[in-house]
């Protein structure tokens, strides 16, 4: 059977050339209608050539023998970077000023587009994160309660579980193996005895306490275990949220070498192991032995020397490695060092080895140290600077020496002369120097650097310390020009940096300066700056740098002149960090500025108020209702006033206009709470009458109407009130809490729990009605049933502080508290009421100074919380100091809390309406129990 050859009629492959074989490349002429195909290389006739060489078994010719590609070539092809433009894009093309400059703003649109989508893409990310970590929860979290709940499993039921079975063949066969391959020994005696002992059960503790380990000690075990817990509650209030503390066992290792860790060990006193020394000589000798032109290894095995105190020793090896190593400055140094006890010796071989190397700036700086008199030490420091003139150490080494004013202005001018690009010099002649010398020493340093920022900074300041403040934002708007025409201008947080030294070094003005001129700086309007601009000022407030942080929001108000945010941060830091004039100055500006701001305004007035200015609060009031005519908070802030006054009847005028031209449920509220504090009973419940006709479902109203009846012992009309306030608001929990508790006065307890139910079935998940279930089971001795309410409870709330205080405090044993508070404490991040109860923890177990870290960390993370406020004073009355809690009062003072169920329960009393927060905490301290 014949094989067919149709290659003929097969297309050519591709990159063919005709007659490449024999050398025939491929030509272009005129008549062609398109540029005929490149001819092969070079290096493609050589592999052409070499392979039909090696077809016909001969050798390839000499002048196209082509040459085998080295593996490392291909490893570089392979390898290469696919951005890098090499070959055809590389011929022919320059990289320019222009295209750096076009790389250059691409990079920086580039970083901007990235930066306005960071924030949100991080938001989104963190929601993301949170909504997978809420629908995937752990294990060990959903089984926790679970966990819990088998502590009340009797013996009875564990003995009656089942056995789990072996139901798989495989396992069957694999067990009769072992069984067959099993051997038998003969057991002693003693393991005999043993288990005819052990079933039997001791009646006596022995009382040994040798520590030889043959007796189990319970009071160390329960110390050990309480300092575990203390431990642990500390780490988990420390740390931040989503990190977690990971301690282990191991030892970690210096990767500096062994040196470092016995001079630690020397220099906290203790005695360094013979074996750590010999171990250590043994590495650093076959360190020394196999290079013998170490260095640093004849520095480390002198230094091991010295630390076993074998000094000789240790001169002896550093002699010998200033001989092998002569080059080397540490080696030098270390054998000045050694030998500083004879101080003849040191200068010695500080003059061999600056002899060697003269241009070493740490000799030279090493033998001044060695001279004893001013003269000596300048002369050396002369020597020192024939070889390196450019040194500036040396040249502050010898000025530093120099008494005479004159002599330093002298050297000065020969130091920036020899080394003009030393700013340091160029500040320091500066500063010797007069007022008119120092601004021409400035100009010629500006003139020599041009790229220096500082050179500017300390003109400004030389400005400013010559009273010529109004020249300092010229000053700085100058070099804010020079520096970006040359190209040295640097970040915005380096300049904020600048101004805080300045501020804190008595520069205020110069400060002030820098921010106006440099706070701006890359920040386009298309930019978060408003919010760059308050975290820029609150970091500066936190290191209290009030003028900075008091110039960047001056500069961010004359930016966003309608933005009520900053006005108020503005105002914040004049209230807190200023004079009352300038606090009031601020407002004045902003209720021009933001005429229709209702918080502006109220704050004004509140200042006004707080500084005695009763004629200056109303009259900010009446510009106020002018601006915004009808504001209910307006005219409840004004009704404040005059209520504090003592001025009840302008009250009631105000509240009368108010529920004519704003009728809300608020003002409602605020009539009828006045008229039950003045003690007008009738009245209270008329008005409470007439919005309950126009805001039939404000729970306020209603609660208060059914306290009015309660404080007359009208039980039965309170009741009904709070009935009808159930059905007309049935997601306002208070009032079922009120109606339950009305139930329970009057010993109805059955309906007092369904009243909780209904109110739970309304409001599912609410920690407050959950709580008040609990608690009705307590007061009625129910444990069991309080339990039980308060496992379904932390299911549903399992974020409440409130349930997991009543918890901790009350349905667990004292020796249960701690581990109870440190789960809680992982589950609820910075809640207050846990930090009180951890703190109540800590007080009666007579930890005074981890009772007062918790009540501390409870009044910071919550100022508003006026319980941590109480249990922290009723604490300091039995063991604080005058001073701790004259600081506290104080405190609380500018806090003023307005929650906590204590503080409101005292607060919210008719009786203390007009009471100042300390009184309010006095009659809180005695009403809480510990």
């Amino acid at each position: 059977m014949s094989m067919k050859r149709d290659f003929l009629s097969m297309p050519a492959p591709e990159n063919y050339v005709a007659g490449l074989g024999r050398g025939a490349t491929g030509f272009t002429t005129r008549s062609d209608l398109g540029p005929a195909r490149e001819g092969p290389s070079e290096e493609q006739m050589k592999e052409m050539l070499a392979k039909r060489a090696a077809s016909l078994g001969q050798a390839a010719p000499s002048a196209y023998g082509v040459m085998e590609r080295r593996e490392e070539d291909e490893e570089e092809d392979r390898f290469q970077d696919p951005d890098n433009e090499v070959g055809l894009f590389s011929s022919g093309m320059n990289y320019d000023k222009d295209d750096d400059e076009a790389d250059r703003i691409y990079q920086e649109v580039d970083e901007r587009m990235d930066k306005r989508r960071r924030a949100r893409r991080e938001v989104r990310e963190k929601n993301e994160r949170d909504e997978y970590e809420k629908n995937n929860p752990k294990i060990q979290l959903q089984f926790a309660d679970l966990k819990r709940a088998l502590g009340g499993v009797s013996e009875e039921e564990w003995a009656a579980l089942p056995d789990v079975g072996d139901m798989t063949g495989k396992t069957k066969r694999a067990r009769e193996t072992r069984m067959a391959n099993a051997r038998s020994y003969a057991v002693p005696d003693s393991v005999i005895a043993a288990a005819n002992k052990s079933g039997e059960l001791e009646t006596t503790i022995s009382t040994n306490d040798s520590g030889d380990g043959t007796m189990t000690n319970f009071a160390s075990i329960g110390a050990a275990q309480q300092s575990a817990l203390t431990v642990r509650l500390d780490s988990a209030a420390s740390q931040t949220p989503g990190t977690q503390t990971t301690s282990t066992g191991t030892a970690s290792v210096d990767p500096r070498g062994y040196i470092t860790a016995l001079d630690k060990k020397q220099a906290a006193g203790e005695e360094v192991p013979v074996e750590d020394v010999n171990r250590a000589r043994l590495l650093l000798e076959s360190a020394v032995r196999t290079n013998v032109h170490n260095g640093p290894g004849y520095v480390a095995l002198a230094r091991l020397e010295e630390v076993a105190g074998k000094a000789q020793t240790a001169k002896k090896i550093i002699q010998r490695g200033c001989e092998m190593c002569p080059k080397s400055i540490v080696v030098w140094e270390e054998a000045i060092r050694l030998n500083r006890d004879v101080l003849h010796n040191a200068k010695v071989i500080a003059a061999s080895g600056i002899k060697i190397n003269p241009k070493a700036i740490r000799l030279w700086m090493a033998a001044i140290e060695l001279e004893q008199t001013a003269e000596a030490r300048k002369k050396v420091t002369r020597q020192a600077l024939d070889h390196n003139l450019q040194s500036v150490e040396l040249w502050k080494i010898l000025i530093n020496d120099t008494e005479d004013i004159e002599k330093v202005k002298m050297l000065f001018a020969k130091a920036t002369e020899t080394v003009k690009l030393s700013e340091e010099l160029w500040i320091s002649y500066a500063r010797v120097s007069g007022p008119e010398a120092a601004q021409q020493i400035l100009n010629m340093a500006r003139k020599a650097i041009p790229t220096s920022w500082a050179i500017w900074v300390q003109a400004c300041r030389l400005q400013e310390e010559l009273g010529k403040s109004d020249l300092c934002e010229k000053v700085m708007e100058r070099a804010v020009k020079a520096l970006i025409k040359e190209n040295a201008m640097i970040k915005r947080e380096e300049w904020i940096t600048q101004a805080e030294i300045c501020e804190e070094e008595g520069d205020v003005t110069t400060a002030v300066s820098i921010i106006k001129a440099t706070v701006g700086w890359r920040l386009d309007e298309d930019d978060e700056r408003r919010d760059t601009w308050l975290q820029d000022a609150k970091d500066s407030i936190a290191r209290g740098r009030y003028a900075v942080a008091r110039a960047i929001l001056e500069y961010a108000v004359n930016v966003f002149i309608y933005s009520t945010t900053v006005w108020h941060a503005l105002a914040d830091l004049a209230k807190h960090h200023g004079t009352t004039e300038e606090t009031h100055a601020v407002l004045e500006r902003a209720v021009n500025a933001c005429p229709s701001s209702e918080s502006l305004w109220l704050l004004y007035a509140r200042e006004m108020w707080q500084a005695n200015d009763a004629v200056g609060a109303r009259a900010v009031l009446a510009r106020s209702f002018m601006q915004l005519p009808g504001n209910e908070n307006l005219y409840t802030r004004a009704v404040d006033f005059e209520v504090d006054a003592e001025d009840y009847d302008q009250a009631r005028a105000f509240l009368t206009m108010a529920r004519s031209s704003a009728a809300t449920d608020r003002i409602f509220t605020k009539s009828a709470a006045l008229e039950r504090q003045l003690g007008e009973h009738e009245a209270a419940l008329d008005l409470c009458n007439q919005g309950l006709q126009v805001w039939p479902a404000s729970w306020k109203l209603h609660a208060i109407k059914g306290q009015i009846y309660e404080s007359l012992s009208k039980l039965k009309e309170a009741q009904e009130a709070f009935s009808i306030g159930t059905r007309a608001n049935p997601k306002a929990p208070v009032l079922y809490i009120l109606l339950s508790r009305m139930q329970e006065k009057q010993g109805a307890i059955v309906k007092a729990r369904s009243t909780l139910d209904r109110g739970r079935q309304q409001n599912p998940k609410s920690a407050e009605l959950l709580c008040e279930a609990v608690r009705l089971e307590r007061r009625q001795g129910n444990i069991n049933a309080a339990e039980k309410i308060m496992a379904v409870a932390l299911q549903e709330c399992p974020n409440s502080g409130l349930l997991w205080a009543e918890k901790i405090m009350h349905l667990e044993k004292r020796t249960q508290r701690k581990p109870r508070a440190l789960e809680a404490i992982k589950k609820v991040e910075n809640d207050p009421q846990l930090f009180v109860v951890v703190g109540k923890i800590f007080w009666a177990e007579r930890r005074l100074d981890k009772a007062t870290t918790w009540f501390t960390k409870a009044i910071v993370v919550d100022p508003d919380y006026g319980d941590g406020w109480v249990w922290f004073y009723k604490f300091l009355e039995q063991h604080g100091t005058e001073e701790k809690k004259a600081e506290v009062l104080s405190k609380i003072a500018l806090a003023e809390p307005k929650h906590g169920e204590i503080w409101q329960s005292v607060a919210k009393d008719p009786k203390n309406v007009r009471k100042s927060a300390e009184e309010i905490l006095m009659i809180a301290i005695t009403k809480a129990e510990k």
